[in-house]
């Protein structure tokens, strides 16, 4: 009898020194680097997979959590909107991030999301435009965690002010590049005076040793997938591979190379300054050294300008993903230096929109919508009815604004305007929607393209007639083939990864919302989620 409760009393003590296990196996993140691609589709990663090296894109695909079926359930797939929604977890309907401006109905003004008089901007050699994140209000992820340890040392990064601002918020060191000199900058918002370090990084031109004088390609060129070239120099091919030069076969990738910032813009040299910074940034602010979680926040604008201007089919941006992938190689390798166990580190990876196909492919050729001939006869059509004067605003992101004061000033019903307005434009060519403020807010949409409208829809800031463009179709801008902000797959969806601490390895293709991942990395955290965060958390146990 003893004999049988000693082993009893052995295999109970072994049970739960095995289901204690597990918890005492859970690592402590020390920091996480999100890493958002300005334009990239999700099926990327797996097309151009076999010229990516083992430990760049591969690594995150096979050791993380990755989502291939991650999207965005709005229409508004601009930058700006979707990097509030990635930070802050809500919807545009919630975060209030509808476009980089709108115009304030009482005054008729078009007001910036971030440009602030009130602030300067600092750097080591004067100021230029001030900006700040007062028109935000939607807690980002940075915020949580600088309120859950104010230890947490906390950075931003980003070509662009407003994707630095709109991604971190109010919290931590937010820094970008200034256009003139190129050099790394902030606002007084944040901190009165650079680093000495940046300020010396801008004085000694850190970034003028990433720019390309002669873009040429990384690999040889019978083992890119594209054939659209438009700058691209010394091509050539065993195979003859078809080589289709869309504009000018001579034209450079940049119109001015001396222009440090139009290379950080539009060629991959962007995407080196902005590792290379940082990786300086990590090591300066000794970022994973303590038992405080650390984080930066890695928004790479290029990808979306090298899209915009050469088009996803082009070879410059298949490059560009593949020197991509040797950033990322690279950073992973840096960051496993920075702490004793590699568990410690969590990487996010994902884009804030995929981008449409170019209009003018060969054979594909798509005809693009003219904003400005649109203000112009619906204006002419208002007023035929009510008579001579300035009755749009402007468009904004494909959203009409309508001069409230003037349609008081007559006597009219905003609703009813609206709705004739919305009436006449499913008239023009490459409209397929056009909604009204009035529907948006009285009438709910449960599925289709009137949900995806209205998710994206904030009453205080959205315009009076919301449209949505034909598939395909994008607007008229001089210099821009491809863009984003439809509801379309090719702009919705895009990659997703979470790797790293003790997330499990998996490929997860159920359907998975963007709006889950600023939720999903507070629970690895181990932190407060935003306080307007909609999403679930992902499965990555």
């Amino acid at each position: 009898m003893m004999k049988q409760i000693t082993i009893y009393i052995s295999t109970l003590l072994a049970a739960i020194v095995l289901f204690a296990t597990p918890a005492k196996s859970q690592t402590t993140p020390r920091m996480v680097v999100n890493i958002v691609v300005g334009s990239m589709q999700a099926e990327d990663l797996e097309r151009y997979s076999s010229n990516f090296t083992t430990s760049g894109f591969k690594r995150l695909m096979e050791q993380g959590a990755w989502f291939t079926n991650a999207s965005y359930d709005y229409m508004q797939t601009t930058t700006p909107v979707s990097l509030a929604t990635i930070s802050t977890g809500a919807l545009p309907s919630t975060h209030g991030v509808v476009a980089e401006s709108w115009y304030e109905y009482i005054g008729n003004k078009r007001t910036s999301l971030v440009e602030d008089s009130k602030e300067q901007c600092v750097n080591y050699s004067g100021g230029s435009k001030g900006y700040s994140p007062r028109n935000l209000f939607a807690e980002t992820i940075s915020e949580a965690l600088a309120e859950h340890d104010d230890k947490s040392r906390i950075a931003t990064i980003a070509i662009e002010p407003s994707s630095a601002i709109i991604t971190a918020g109010r919290a931590g060191e937010v820094y970008w590049l200034e256009n003139l000199q190129a050099s790394w900058v902030t606002s007084s918002f944040y901190t009165k005076e650079l680093p000495q370090w940046i300020a010396l990084y801008n004085r000694n031109d850190g970034n003028k040793t990433h720019t390309i004088k002669r873009w040429e390609l990384l690999l040889p060129y019978d083992d890119y997938r594209n054939s659209q070239v438009s700058c691209i120099e010394g091509l050539k091919s065993k195979n003859d591979k078809r080589i289709t030069f869309i504009g000018d076969e001579k034209s450079p990738a940049i119109s001015n190379k001396d222009d440090v910032y139009e290379q950080m813009c539009y060629t991959p040299a962007g995407n080196n300054a902005i590792f290379s910074f940082a990786k300086q940034l990590i090591s300066n602010n000794e970022m994973g050294k303590d038992e405080s979680i650390d984080m930066l926040n890695i928004v790479l604008d290029s990808p979306t300008k090298i899209c915009q201007r050469f088009g996803p089919e082009s070879v410059e941006y298949e490059d560009m993903i593949y020197r991509l992938d040797r950033n990322i190689e690279e950073l992973l390798s840096f960051l496993s230096a920075q702490v004793t166990d590699p568990r410690q580190i969590i990487v996010t990876l994902t884009a804030t929109h995929g981008t449409s196909p170019s209009y003018n492919t060969p054979g594909k050729e798509q005809e693009r919508f003219n904003v400005r001939q649109a203000e112009v006869i619906t204006n002419a059509f208002i007023g035929s009815q009510h008579g001579n004067g300035e009755w749009i605003l402007g468009c904004i992101d494909n959203a009409i604004y309508l001069n409230h004061n003037l349609i008081y000033e007559k006597g009219l019903s905003i609703a009813e305007i609206q709705h004739d307005v919305a009436t006449f434009l499913m008239q023009l060519r490459g409209v397929s929607h056009a909604v009204s403020a009035e529907a948006m807010r009285n009438t709910y949409f449960g599925s289709g393209y009137g949900r995806k409208i209205q998710n994206g829809f904030y009453p205080r800031r959205s315009g009076d007639v919301i449209i949505n463009l034909m598939p395909g179709w994008i607007t008229e801008q001089e210099g821009i083939r491809s863009s984003s902000g439809s509801m379309y797959l090719y702009d919705t969806e895009v990659p997703l990864i979470i790797y790293g601490g003790n997330v499990k390895a998996a490929r997860h293709d159920d359907k998975s919302d963007m709006t889950s991942l600023a939720v999903t990395e507070a629970r690895l955290l181990g932190i407060k989620t935003p306080s307007a965060a909609e999403g679930e958390v992902l499965s990555i146990f």
